[in-house]
């Protein structure tokens, strides 16, 4: 996969990670997809035991047929600290070199973490997002700002994620009587379009088949790297 030309570097303070947000954050556009998305790239990442390396893994999902179509890994040696509101300068590096071991262009990502739902409006997945050009969402584990309300327990029920009058994403319940998922645009997407992916790719289990299927992909390369095996 080809990807754009960088858009900024990666060592740098966390100052200059925070103006880099806030000026990334101007060229995030929020839209309903011009064309039908077909396969999904869900992307998750893990951090070596010694903590000088990134780990990712991709995982292209075909929603017509339901069934992983690619997969890749990549490993990345750490040049940014561990900063609450900044981990995409950790994650993003090992991402992007994943995606450039695929053989086909998806048509969106997934990843597993935040979006607008982030204290500058620029979390994992609008950064992946400008950085590829790609339509991008976040449907993430917990809640990382806003309020909201829960959901009804029945599959597909939604409350709006809100920061003051702001509503920066959702809380979806994927499966019924399961806890919900926390749900932000990142690129090129509007909610209702991310709600329908999520649900689609939400067969089963309580998180989307491409992101699960990539916390498993990255488990298993760590132990790879760690044991040899």
């Amino acid at each position: 996969m080809q990807l754009p030309k960088a858009r900024h570097r990666w060592s740098v303070s966390a100052r200059q990670a925070i103006a880099i947000q806030r000026r990334l954050a101007q060229a995030v556009v929020i839209e309903k997809p011009a064309s039908p998305i077909a396969r999904v790239a869900g992307v998750d990442c893990a951090f070596s035991r010694d903590g000088r390396h990134c780990l990712a893994a991709v995982v292209v999902w075909d929603l017509a047929e339901n069934r992983v179509c690619e997969e890749r890994v990549a490993r990345c040696q750490l040049r940014f600290p561990y900063v609450p509101g900044l981990l995409s300068f950790r994650e993003a590096p090992a991402i992007l070199a994943a995606l450039r071991l695929l053989r086909q262009t998806p048509d969106a990502l997934l990843c597993d973490g935040q979006g607008l739902a982030h204290p500058r409006r620029f979390g994992l997945a609008c950064h992946l997002g400008i950085l590829t050009g790609l339509p991008a969402l976040g449907c993430a584990k917990s809640r990382l700002i806003g309020e909201a309300p829960e959901p009804e327990p029945r599959r597909g029920s939604q409350t709006e994620l809100r920061i003051g009058g702001e509503t920066v994403g959702l809380v979806l319940r994927t499966q019924d009587r399961v806890k919900p998922v926390y749900l932000s645009v990142g690129h090129r997407l509007d909610l209702g379009t991310a709600v329908d992916l999520v649900l689609r790719c939400a067969l089963r289990c309580r998180l989307p088949e491409p992101t699960r299927l990539a916390d498993r992909l990255v488990a298993a390369y760590k132990r790879e790297l760690e044991t040899g095996h």
